[in-house]
């Protein structure tokens, strides 16, 4: 009877090896690898949360997902970083929507209405529970993109040479501008805004070809180092509230595993809560040091703000010429007169 047995035996032992050998196999193709690109230098508060990012990811997928980043625009120009994910020389773009106005300016309502959400969880709410990922992805897949999910610092601030108590002081002001509506409404408020890429402010401003920048909150301005150059500001920001997105080439999104696509997703969801909440901590902080430092901070009256937001819907109008951009305009203002924040 023993010697029956040890054949039954060694095919149960090769069974159990070929088992192994498959489950390992496919644990080995489950590796998932991405080069993803941001606009913000390691240094920077943003930055250091990508990089918290990455960290978060590689954990809760015990190592299956890779993430190489690039940080600053290291790899292309920031507005480029889109169209590199899309084309194969990156993976992901860790930048913003409405870099891509270009292509079609729905993608302005992808990333900052700029004076429609009073703050980020407004805006996250509208991802979360209004059907936004889907309205978002078609457009995004439109260009062979997926939508992965966004982060929002929290309102932004200008930093300026010059005082900006008021929408008279934006006459003839020059100034650093992201692509997309945001020019627009700041024409219509008389000023003079030139797009550049995150890594020319600072020079631009040193040398006087620019009066100001419009590129990130207090926190963020401060580790661009623009406040070593200009002496004004506006806090609490009101004129943006840009929503940076992590979104992937459609074929390598379509190509991951379910629980790499869920460990993603929820670990910008992660980013989200945090960044924002950190943002909220630091500018508060931020703001005490910069007035201590001798920078002035202005916050502008409700006088002054009715005056912005009316050229800002008129801009939202005169943005949205194509359907998409319609349908995502009108499902951001449906939802926000939900909220009671707008009538």
């Amino acid at each position: 009877m023993y010697e029956l047995k040890k054949p039954v035996a060694k095919l149960a032992l090769a069974g159990t090896a070929a088992l192994a050998l498959a489950c390992g196999s496919a644990m080995a193709q489950e590796k998932t690898k991405l080069r993803i690109q941001t606009h913000f230098s390691p240094e920077t508060l943003s930055g250091q949360m990508a990089a918290e990012f990455i960290e978060d990811v590689t954990a809760m997928s015990n190592g299956e997902i890779e993430v190489e980043m690039f940080y600053a625009s290291s790899v292309v120009k920031s507005a480029e970083t889109f169209d590199a994910a899309a084309t194969g020389i990156l993976d992901c773009d860790m930048t913003g929507g409405a870099y891509q106005t270009g292509k079609n300016p729905a993608f302005q309502f992808t990333g900052d209405l700029n004076g429609g959400y009073q703050n980020p969880y407004q805006q996250m709410a509208w991802l979360l529970h209004n059907d936004g990922y889907a309205q978002l992805n078609k457009l995004y897949n439109a260009h062979d993109m997926e939508f992965v999910g966004w982060w929002i610092p929290g309102p932004e601030s200008l930093s300026s040479t010059k005082p900006i108590r008021g929408v008279e002081d934006f006459k003839n002001w020059k100034f650093r501008s992201p692509p997309g509506i945001i020019t627009e409404i700041f024409k219509e408020l008389g000023a003079s805004p030139i797009v550049m890429d995150f890594n020319e402010i600072f020079t631009a401003l040193e040398t006087g070809i620019i009066d100001g920048a419009d590129a990130a909150n207090l926190t963020n301005n401060v580790g661009l180092g623009l406040y070593d150059i200009a002496e004004h500001t506006n806090y609490p920001g009101f004129h943006s509230m840009p929503a940076d997105h992590l979104a992937c080439r459609k074929d390598i999104w379509d190509g991951m595993p379910d629980h790499h696509k869920a460990i993603m997703k929820v670990g910008m969801q992660a980013l989200a809560l945090k960044n924002t909440s950190i943002n909220e901590v630091k500018n508060a902080q931020t703001a005490k040091d910069l007035k201590a430092k001798g920078v002035n901070l202005y916050e502008w009256s409700p006088e002054e703000m009715a005056k912005y937001r009316a050229a800002v819907q008129a801009g939202w109008t005169k943005f949205a010429t194509t359907p998409e951009a319609k349908e995502l305009l009108n499902s951001h203002l449906e939802f926000l007169k939900q909220l009671g924040a707008m009538e």
